[in-house]
């Protein structure tokens, strides 16, 4: 069937070429705007499967204010702009395009962009068909088992929190009453925690008194159709209390969304959904409420007619093995792993965002044990750490003969990834004719052998992770724009430490615990002191760094007191010793210069005695290569202070 093409476009000449294009290669055109006026009025004639968009228009308003009219309407479109600066990318990707070309293109260019867009369309539609079929089942069986309302309310948090993101999610007959309040409500406090939160729970956590929460019903007003709340705009009275103000301090709430349903009684019940984080909500998730209505009402109806005598726990969790090593709560990281188990049941390409040490390679792993491929194999490649000479043979593989010390045939790792997952790290590093090829996998499912003469077919999952801005690269002209397309498909971007700082108190116990396990020491726990700097810290090296920091004290405890920090958090070593211990300014010299010996040494081990490239002493020290041979040299650090008499680490 051919597929129907809508060109925006207020240049006339450059519209008419792509119509020519188009026709030539069996699509059909619905038509010619050169205004936003005019791709309206063509919009209700026909409905294209794919528009292309000029972002400069005749008249006031843009391709942008088409491009959100074509998201809401579920149709795919394509930016077409004359220039590629950073600005342009990024006011278009707050629409979400399905691809973006810069004038001038070439015509295949064009075509392989279409075919792009095209397949990600497929992609989203197809999943988000099978997802909404799964939730209405999911919801519908909740409404037919036989349990209380608390636990119904649990299952249903459960169910939509990956679709329909939340930090504490609530329901409850409206308008509300001054004599009770009746309300349920589970406040997520971890991936798949939540803790119950009634009346006497709200009064305990607010530090509210009956009478207080009494007064604060009364002025509550009651919305009649769906609605989003940003906090900016929620506070329409602002001295007068009510329950949204509260929940929204005393839970940091910065948007919400209400829905209500009408019973089959004539009652109001209403859903809603908070979240820590602003202007989270939009219509897309309004209209997906809508479509789950009946299965909603359905809930509802049982969960004001199920008598509550069943005592809550103060939290609820099943938990995933997948997420057994992410270590976390903070609503950033939990935003990420909702959409990790969101796409981790297809085979759509994943982009995974974020700076050195945030754990993209977890998160890429997770993604794998969630899937139909979890028993297939989980290749990594560090994109970065392959000499670009050898990363088309490591890829790919070779033949016997196609370069000097080929002795053999080999397997590159796509084919050994055959039937799981590849996860390219830092594929920002690649070089330009190896985006290409990449792009070829996508595109065809295959690879060629270096030296070979014949595909091979390949069924391989790629997700893919980088810490550069892939936008600006593209902007560069040092990432080509189609492969960060096919990638871009889902992305996931992962917080730095310095966002989700609340964590840093369960990763630092979780590491010590490590690590004194590891050397056979007792865990006294981390010293007040050493936390307190920790958590004042920024943390450029992110997860990675706090688990080297930990790591050093772990090495210099003795195993009879709370772990100390050993450095500034600067990169350089500090002593920690008892006083009495330190006669003059010499002793405290050499106490340091033996710290921070014992300390390299120790890293030396970990690397095998590497100091340069990636995870390198050098890297795990957050110092130059060069002022780590510098330390080397002047601390005298010899090969045999990490090596044993075997040779061995």
């Amino acid at each position: 069937m051919k597929k129907k093409v809508l060109i925006v476009e207020d240049e006339f000449i450059v519209a008419n070429n792509l119509r020519q294009i188009l026709e030539r290669f069996s699509y059909t055109i619905t038509g010619i705007a050169a205004s936003a006026e005019e791709a309206e009025a063509s919009l209700r004639n026909q409905k294209p499967d794919i528009a292309l968009l000029d972002i400069r228009l005749q008249g006031e308003r843009s391709g942008i204010d088409i491009a959100r009219k074509l998201r809401s309407e579920n149709i795919a479109f394509i930016y077409l702009s004359a220039n590629s600066n950073q600005n342009i990318l990024e006011e278009a990707k707050t629409t979400e395009p399905y691809g973006f070309l810069v004038k001038p293109f070439r015509k295949k260019d064009l075509l392989v962009m279409l075919d792009i867009a095209w397949y990600r369309h497929k992609q989203a539609l197809e999943s988000i068909m099978h997802q909404e079929s799964l939730l209405q089942q999911q919801i519908t069986e909740v409404s037919h088992e036989n349990l209380e309302s608390e636990q119904k309310l649990l299952k249903i948090a459960r169910i939509l929190q990956s679709h329909l993101p939340f930090d504490l999610i609530a329901s409850g007959l409206r308008p509300l009453t001054m004599d009770a309040f009746n309300d349920k409500a589970y406040l997520r406090v971890g991936f798949d925690e939540y803790q119950f939160i009634g009346e006497k729970e709200l009064l305990t956590i607010s530090n509210l008194t009956k009478t207080a929460l009494t007064v604060i019903l009364a002025n509550s007003h009651t919305d009649v159709s769906p609605l989003i709340y940003n906090h900016e705009t929620s506070d329409k009275k602002p001295n007068v209390p009510s329950l949204q103000k509260t929940l929204i301090e005393t839970f940091t709430i910065q948007s919400y969304l209400v829905f209500p349903v009408t019973l089959g009684n004539g009652q109001s019940f209403h859903y809603f959904f908070y979240s820590r984080r602003q202007d989270i909500y939009n219509h897309h998730h309004i209209a997906l409420l809508n479509r789950l209505r009946q299965c909603l009402i359905a809930v509802a109806e049982t969960l004001v007619n199920s008598a509550s005598s069943l005592i809550i726990p103060t939290a609820a969790s099943s938990g995933l093995p997948a997420f057994s090593s992410i270590i976390g709560k903070h609503h950033l990281l939990l935003a990420a792993l909702d959409l990790t188990t969101q796409v981790a049941p297809y085979n759509t390409s994943v982009l995974i965002l974020g700076e050195s040490g945030t754990g993209k390679e977890k998160v890429a792993h997770s993604i794998h044990l969630l899937s139909p491929r979890k028993n297939g194999p989980f290749i990594k490649v560090n994109c970065a750490a392959i000499p670009a000479t050898l990363l088309e043979s490591e890829l790919f593989g070779h033949e016997k003969g196609a370069f000097t010390g080929a002795m053999e045939k080999r397997k590159g790792r796509f084919e050994l990834a055959d039937g799981g997952t590849i996860f390219l790290d830092e594929i920002g590093e690649l070089p330009t004719d190896m985006q290409v090829k990449i792009l070829r996998v996508l595109q065809e499912k295959e690879i060629e052998y270096l030296g070979g003469g014949s595909p091979v077919k390949v069924n391989v999952r790629i997700i893919a992770a980088t810490n550069r801005n892939l936008e600006k690269e593209v902007a560069a002209g040092n990432f080509r724009l189609d492969l960060y397309y096919r990638l871009n498909v889902f992305p996931i971007t992962l917080p730095p430490l310095r966002e989700r700082k609340s964590d840093i108190e369960d990763l630092a116990n979780y590491f010590a615990e490590s690590f004194c396990r590891e050397f056979n020491k007792p865990f006294m726990g981390i010293a007040t002191s050493m936390m307190e700097d920790m958590l004042a810290y920024h943390w450029p090296g992110n997860i990675r760094e706090l688990e080297n920091v930990i790591e050093q004290s772990a090495i210099l405890n003795n195993g009879k007191s709370a772990l100390t920090l050993r450095r500034n958090l600067t990169g350089t070593a500090t002593a920690s010793t008892p006083k009495g211990d330190i006669q003059n300014l010499e002793d405290v010299k050499r106490i340091q210069r033996d710290t921070e010996r014992n300390y390299i040494i120790s890293i030396l081990k970990k690397t095998y005695g590497r100091i340069r490239g990636i995870n390198g002493a050098a890297e795990l020290l957050n110092i130059k290569p060069t002022t780590l041979e510098s330390k080397i040299d002047k601390l005298n650090i010899k090969r045999d202070d990490f090596m044993n008499s075997e040779g061995n680490y």
